[in-house]
């Protein structure tokens, strides 16, 4: 660090932010931010920031460190204009601090700033000196992008390198190419279930109704696994320390729930007005399975790709709505053959 005066403003820094990976903290902060020690005076703190305004990237907050730059604690601008100037900064310091390391993701870092309502973060390594701020604007500028992407990629629409620009730049053939194929492999999915749907034809002959509930069963699948796949993949995302056999227990409780309460009140009004136990008790069966697997793939399917070293985001789009859609439709008709022939 360059000092005068016991004043340390910069970072004379061995290890560079371009030293990180893409999309991680190290890479996104700031490193020229103000620093002062616990000792140093208000007055000394408003010298320093008028004469050194230029150097700073950011001045949201002062940041309190020792000698070795480790972090002690931070101070907002607001809270040093409200100190007399003869105090020490280290009086209205805040001392529980939030802090990423340097290999944090950035959806990580977003979380934590809407959590704690922060302008900043800072990145400490892993004897918490402090080697950079991740300032607000590029917080925003992250929360804006991860935004663009993951409705993207449930569109089925990746990889950009920078969706929020490039999306209004590129090339309508370009485009064009970018979303094509998972449109073609859904317009397959789509032939493959009608095709599925062929098999039961007979079922179809003996209760031509069951033709009415196909966009239910299929909508259930597919409101029910985008849930738990958004939820997860953001679960992904804020933490590297996820217990995915106990989230995968959690879900398919909620899940089993939910299951109950849909497949009961879908069951039970089907039969009542059609007038019909049979097609109540397909339907109800039809739902309940149907939601359980829905959630179960929703859950596994992202976990999958993360264990691939892919991102898990890839399997929010059309790949995920055509595995749903043809398992739901197989669950539907195949309980439909059983139990007509049954009853």
């Amino acid at each position: 660090m360059k000092e005068k005066n016991n004043q340390s403003t910069v970072f004379d820094l061995t290890i560079k932010p371009s030293a990180f990976p893409p999309e991680t903290a190290g890479r996104l902060m700031a490193v020229s931010v103000p620093l002062a020690t616990a000792g140093m005076t208000i007055a000394e703190i408003e010298s320093f920031l008028l004469k050194q305004i230029r150097e700073f990237e950011t001045i949201n907050y002062i940041y309190i460190v020792n000698h070795e730059r480790k972090l002690r604690g931070v101070i907002s601008i607001k809270e040093l204009y409200r100190l007399s100037k003869s105090e020490s900064v280290g009086t209205g310091r805040t001392t529980n601090l939030v802090s990423v390391r340097p290999h944090t993701d950035q959806e990580r870092i977003v979380w934590l700033a809407i959590k704690h309502n922060l302008k900043s973060i800072p990145v400490v390594d892993n004897n918490h000196r402090l080697l950079g701020v991740v300032t607000s604007d590029t917080i925003l500028n992250i929360l804006n992008q991860e935004t663009i992407e993951d409705a993207l990629h449930s569109a089925g629409i990746h990889p950009f390198s920078d969706p929020a620009r490039e999306l209004l730049t590129i090339s309508p053939v370009r485009y064009f190419n970018k979303r094509l194929p998972w449109l073609v492999a859904g317009l397959g999915g789509g032939v493959l279930a009608a095709w599925v749907i062929s098999w039961f034809e007979k079922t179809l002959t003996e209760m031509i109704v069951l033709a009415a509930f196909i966009p239910a069963i299929v909508y259930l699948a597919d409101a029910v696994g985008a849930q738990s796949q958004t939820v997860f993949v953001r679960s992904l995302a804020l933490t590297d320390k996820l217990n995915f056999k106990k989230y995968l227990q959690r879900e398919m409780i909620v899940a089993g729930l939910l299951a109950l309460v849909l497949s009961s009140g879908g069951g039970l009004f089907t039969g009542w007005w059609w007038q019909s136990p049979t097609l109540g008790l397909i339907l109800f069966l039809s739902f309940f399975l149907t939601i359980i697997l829905a959630a179960f793939t929703g859950v596994v399917m992202p976990w999958i790709f993360v264990r691939l070293k892919t991102d898990p985001a890839i399997s929010a789009g059309p790949l995920a709505t055509i595995i749903r859609d043809i398992i739901s439709v197989i669950i539907y008709f195949s309980l439909a053959t059983f139990l007509l022939n049954l009853l």
